[in-house]
């Protein structure tokens, strides 16, 4: 879901979810995105089924497709970006580090891979090490994309928080730190493009 800011608002991407329907994870993630919003900022949000579309990611593919150049290049014109993954055997899954292995497309760009752009993180996961886990091993990929993780990340263990289909979740503390991750990248993107 895209909202209906003007074009000239500046853009905070979400990349998030897992194959098989919307999960936690994305749900999450349109929580942090809509804060965002609500601090003046289009948002445009890459779920599960937008990764499922991507192949895996091959270095020296010659072209790419419509799906990958759509990815791609609203990347490039983001301010800000929220990745949220689900923790897997306690790492991001393999939908979401594909993405994110395709802003290698990048590379050459006046602006490559993340630099200088603040990256909210959250990770969901049945069970408490592998949010922390995950965290980890987002901020570790967001450092070599020259990003800028945000100082705070959400961590959900949905074994105890559970998510609704109209964008609640059964914990109002855990809500409240979703927002806070839309809150710090729409707050930081400023700051990234004043450079």
């Amino acid at each position: 879901m895209t909202d209906i800011a003007p074009a000239a608002t500046p853009l905070v991407v979400g990349i998030g979810g897992t194959i098989g329907g919307i999960s936690s994870t994305e749900r999450a993630l349109r929580i942090a995105l809509d804060a965002a919003c609500k601090e003046g900022f289009r948002t445009r949000m890459f779920g599960g089924a937008d990764m499922a579309r991507l192949p895996l990611y091959d270095p020296r593919a010659t072209e790419r497709t419509e799906h990958e150049r759509e990815f791609v290049d609203t990347i490039r014109q983001a301010s800000a970006l929220i990745i949220a993954s689900p923790g897997y055997h306690g790492s991001i899954s393999g939908v979401v580090k594909n993405a994110l292995d395709l802003l290698e497309e990048t590379a050459k760009d006046e602006r490559p891979y993340l630099a200088d752009m603040p990256v909210g993180l959250i990770a969901t996961a049945y069970g408490w090490q592998a949010t922390g886990s995950t965290i980890a091993a987002l901020r570790s990929i967001v450092h070599a994309l020259r990003g800028w993780p945000t100082p705070f990340a959400a961590a959900i263990n949905t074994q105890l928080t559970k998510f609704d289909d109209d964008g609640g979740s059964s914990d109002p503390a855990v809500h409240e730190q979703i927002c806070l991750v839309g809150r710090q990248v729409a707050r930081f993107a400023p700051i990234s493009q004043s450079g």
